[in-house]
């Protein structure tokens, strides 16, 4: 299977090794990419512990799981990265199955050799 991130290359050897902790996300667009796909396969844990620990009480691994599977995940577009931000696009199916999209500029931080999802700022549609 192709690597829901969009990179082309094949899963497992694109962000699956992230899921797995074979191997840390490397920069902050290969953990943004990363988070996305496990979006799409509802690695509710791999959400969990990718967002940084002063972010992690208003997240919850039930409530990552409960959004993973109730949007359907169609495209990511990065749109920027540089060190610790990367802004992108996210396609998903609305309940109308008409496709919408999140835009977010994400802030991220390298702890410890690893790293995390902060928090993002979101654009409106239009």
């Amino acid at each position: 299977m192709n690597c829901p991130c969009g990179s082309r290359a094949a899963f497992s050897h694109c962000c699956q090794p992230y899921h797995l902790k074979v191997k840390a996300a490397p920069t902050a667009e290969a953990l943004m990419r990363s988070r996305y796909s496990a979006f799409v396969v509802a690695d509710a844990a791999y959400l969990y512990d990718t967002t940084h620990s002063s972010k992690r009480k208003g997240h919850s691994k039930s409530a990552y799981i409960s959004n993973a599977k109730n949007t359907k995940w169609l495209k990511l577009e990065i749109v920027f990265s540089d060190f610790d931000v990367v802004e992108f696009k996210a396609y998903y199916l609305n309940k109308k199955f008409q496709t919408e999209v999140l835009h977010e500029k994400s802030n991220f931080r390298l702890e410890d050799g690893k790293w995390y999802y902060v928090d993002g700022e979101f654009y409106e549609q239009g």
